[in-house]
């Protein structure tokens, strides 16, 4: 299947491998589809829509084990606060529905940060822009096609 993500990759002559998953019926949080993708948590990212009170929408990359450290977050983007989108916000901004949204091939070019974990790896996962299918290709690909700013963002979930 050939999304925009993919599209994207294809245009700047990324390498990657797709990996598809049962997504089933029911959402899945990032680390049930680590598993079904076969790759520790770690090295699966979700992305996250976040608003910041000064510079607007933002993307936010973790891993799957993590949860976004808001204040760290706050302070890379020059922002006082941030906050989650509410969802029915998402698939408006990003073009992609729960459990798809990338920040590759997005229908406008928010900032994007992610975590500085993301280059501990030599191949990470992250959404190919629709529920069921993931994208696996290096971290410095990944960073260069999204134009992330990298930063301590994640921390381990309370």
């Amino acid at each position: 299947m050939k999304t925009n993500a993919v599209r994207l990759l294809d245009r700047l002559g990324v390498r990657y491998e797709l990996r598809e998953y049962d997504a089933g019926p029911d959402h899945l949080d990032a680390e049930a589809v680590a598993a079904r993708v076969g790759l520790p948590p770690e090295q699966v990212f979700k992305t996250l829509v976040v608003r910041g009170d000064r510079t607007g929408v933002l993307i936010a990359v973790v891993p799957a084990n993590a949860e976004l450290d808001a204040k760290a977050l706050a302070r890379l983007s020059g922002d006082r606060r941030v906050e989650l989108v509410p969802l029915a916000e998402v698939q408006p901004l990003t073009g992609y529905v729960r459990g798809g949204v990338t920040a590759l091939g997005l229908k406008h070019a928010w900032p994007v940060y992610a975590d500085e974990t993301i280059e501990l790896f030599d191949v990470v996962s992250v959404s190919a822009g629709v529920r069921g299918t993931q994208v696996l290709l290096a971290p410095a690909d990944y960073l260069r096609a999204v134009e992330a700013a990298l930063g301590p963002i994640a921390r381990e979930r309370a």
